[in-house]
């Protein structure tokens, strides 16, 4: 593999995730929320490491993405930062740091880039006045990743539930993708939409378009890795496999510990400093 200034892995680019569309080859995505955790993912080859406002409700045990500050985020990136080589690093931009005026997005996507060395951002939401916001930070120099179909950050007005059934809503997801496209947007999660329609707008536009509970159409899959790993055993939708299931080990490992303190045979001898 090429080097950077001879440091390491070369970093994975948006022009390259064009690339990997061009070529037919698919792009792995996941999530990450910390240092271990991001290392983890990078080594182990995924294209694009996105922090997500998911941290909401795995990391900080939250209902919802909405009540994450931008403050909460930059300080997960930041430490996700530390553990990507090559990844691509894409961070969420938060409820109402984007909504409110261009103005807003432009300065709090320039903290996120400025404060967390990401390369990229996610917002949002197809209509005309997220387009235009997506070309005015894509105009500034920051990339941006746009998000349709089921919009967590929408969840009261939407509900948790597969977006564009029917024609006509399917007409208005495919006139928000390509008015993202148009804006500059590199890249499109699609989020529980049914599979032939996440295929139909994959196949309209140049850019790739990224899955999770979308079907096999996309030009790539994003997880959150804590459900893809068995850490959150309580959240089980149809789309998700486990990979692993280091909820159930670790929970085994911990009472192991537990059970080993109470009974003394932990620590033992070989284990005590004289």
């Amino acid at each position: 593999m090429s080097t950077q200034r001879g440091t390491g892995p070369r970093r994975v680019t948006v022009a390259d995730l064009r690339e990997m569309k061009r070529r037919g080859e698919k792009i792995a995505a996941l999530t990450a929320y910390d240092y271990l955790f991001a290392r983890l993912v990078d080594a182990a080859g995924v294209d694009v490491v996105l922090v997500g406002d998911s941290l909401g409700q795995v990391v900080l045990g939250l209902d919802t993405t909405i009540p994450v500050t931008l403050d909460d985020m930059i300080h997960h990136a930041r430490a996700v930062r530390r553990g990507v080589e090559r990844g691509l690093l894409v961070v969420d931009l938060p409820f109402l740091t984007y909504q409110v005026s261009r103005q807003d997005a432009l300065r709090n996507a320039g903290r996120v880039l400025q404060e967390t060395g990401a390369s990229a951002v996610k917002l949002e939401g197809g209509s005309p006045e997220i387009a235009e916001t997506v070309a005015t930070l894509v105009g500034a120099g920051i990339p941006v990743m746009g998000h349709l179909g089921f919009t967590p950050q929408s969840v009261h007005v939407t509900g948790v539930r597969v977006q564009g059934k029917g024609e006509e809503a399917a007409e208005r997801m495919l006139a928000d993708a390509r008015r993202l496209e148009a804006a500059g947007a590199f890249s499109i999660v699609l989020e529980l939409v049914p599979g032939a329609l996440a295929r139909r707008v994959s196949e309209n536009v140049d850019i790739p378009t990224i899955g999770i509970g979308a079907g096999a159409g996309c030009d790539g899959q994003v997880l959150v890795l804590h459900d893809m790993l068995g850490l959150n055993p309580g959240f089980a939708p149809r789309f998700l496999r486990r990979f692993a299931e280091v909820g159930q080990a670790a929970s085994e490992g911990v009472g192991d510990f537990v059970k080993s303190v109470k009974d003394g045979g932990y620590p033992g001898a070989e284990h005590t400093f004289e």
